[in-house]
């Protein structure tokens, strides 16, 4: 039975197969219709798209295509339909291209594989902060402990208040007198 079915297929014209497959929606009517015209498909991707794979791909997305826009689309004339259908997808692949254009792998632009840019960049850093070390060795001894609280322990001006004993007008005063300071013997 399936070689007669096969057989009646085969022998049905274009509007015959269209008619069916809109009806039933039978996926090796649609495909017996789209490989009497595979060859015709490719051929025009080729032109288009002057790349074989790439016209290969473009066919099996023509298929695609013809599963969803048969049943929304009234064709008279499959052969000339689907080959304007074929056009246009090979377009729309060529638009799309030309949008996200590629360009040539250049080396010369790629950071290189050699990570000494990091280590005179680590070096930099550590100097500043050894540099940051001395200076505040050199402030008073007042600003040294709330600078010190502030800046590397986080504390806030009724912490350090409580901590040393300071007056809070006084510790305010030391550290932005501290940082004024430190940021002098940075700069120097």
């Amino acid at each position: 039975m399936e070689a007669v079915r096969k057989i009646s297929t085969a022998q049905r014209s274009d509007e015959e197969l269209l008619a069916a497959y809109k009806l039933h929606r039978q996926q090796e009517v649609l495909a017996e219709l789209f490989m009497r015209y595979h060859d015709l498909l490719y051929g025009v991707c080729v032109k288009y798209l002057k790349d074989q794979d790439a016209a290969q791909d473009a066919v099996m997305n023509i298929y695609e295509e013809l599963v969803k826009k048969l049943h929304n689309h009234e064709v008279e004339n499959f052969k000339s339909w689907v080959y304007v259908l074929a056009k246009n997808h090979c377009l729309m692949d060529l638009r799309k291209q030309k949008k996200m254009p590629t360009t040539e792998f250049q080396p010369e632009f790629m950071q290189s594989g050699d990570f000494s840019h990091l280590d005179n960049a680590l070096q930099d850093k550590e100097e500043k902060l050894n540099s940051l070390e001395n200076c505040i060795e050199g402030l008073s001894e007042d600003q040294k402990l709330s600078i010190k609280l502030f800046y590397l322990e986080n504390k806030c001006y009724n912490e350090i208040v409580e901590q040393t004993g300071l007056d809070w007008n006084r510790v305010r005063s030391l550290i932005q007198n501290g940082r004024r300071n430190l940021k002098i013997c940075m700069e120097s």
